[in-house]
């Protein structure tokens, strides 16, 4: 159950849902983190079109942000999202021996969320819903207001979205374009990433400003 303190600061689902967005975002720092490792690797694999340097220099610069972090004693979530991503990625090329593999994980996780996050709406458990639940203390009671299934849906479509377009675009790239293609994936991705994300984080925000539903704390 959540303190008496945080049910107050969010007096309203939209308010939940924003600060949990907002933590679940991670910044503009969090943004940066996310991006560094894949500009390092593309960059490297434009100028050498060695594949083991690259990721040398992609998981280093994913380490050396996580010291930063440690040094600072300030949350490192965000920077160890990105070696493991980048870290997953680097055993699938080391293991094919194609470049193009680096980005095979964004884009199954990608397709992967996009189907979890379709199959919750279908179900009428939407994943945004799970954020209401976190602030409230009981995770499945939001389920009882039809008007707050309703937003969770369209919230959950919005942050389903930018994950259907990437790989949309990126898939058919990965499968025709090869090893030729890793400029234009690595392009894509960082393109892909951070401007959609914001996109969808705007119109949620936009949606989110047109209701005021009061939150109903867990009843011990």
């Amino acid at each position: 159950m959540t303190t008496t303190g945080e049910t107050a600061a969010h007096d309203t689902v939209e308010a939940a849902i924003r600060g949990q967005l907002a933590k679940a975002f991670g910044g503009v720092r969090g943004v940066i983190e996310a991006a560094v490792p894949t500009i390092a690797f593309t960059g490297m694999w434009i100028t050498t079109s060695d594949l083991k340097m690259s990721l040398i220099v992609s998981i280093s610069a994913a380490v050396l942000l996580l010291v930063v972090r440690l040094a600072q004693r300030s949350t490192p979530q965000f920077v160890i999202n990105s070696l493991i991503g980048i870290g997953i990625g680097a055993f699938f090329a080391s293991r094919t021996g194609e470049a193009k593999d680096v980005f095979l994980p964004g884009i199954l996780y990608n397709a992967g969320y996009s189907v979890v996050m379709l199959l919750s709406i279908v179900t009428r458990w939407p994943v945004v819903g799970f954020l209401i639940g976190s602030v409230t203390g009981d995770p499945t009671a939001w389920r009882a207001d039809p008007a707050v299934v309703k937003l969770c849906t369209r919230l959950t479509w919005l942050l389903m979205i930018p994950c259907v377009v990437r790989v949309a675009a990126q898939l058919p790239v990965f499968l025709i374009g090869g090893n030729d293609a890793v400029a234009e994936l690595g392009i894509l991705k960082i393109a892909m990433g951070w401007p959609l994300q914001v996109a969808a984080l705007a119109a949620m925000v936009w949606l989110l400003a047109r209701g005021r539903t009061p939150v109903q704390p867990a009843v011990s």
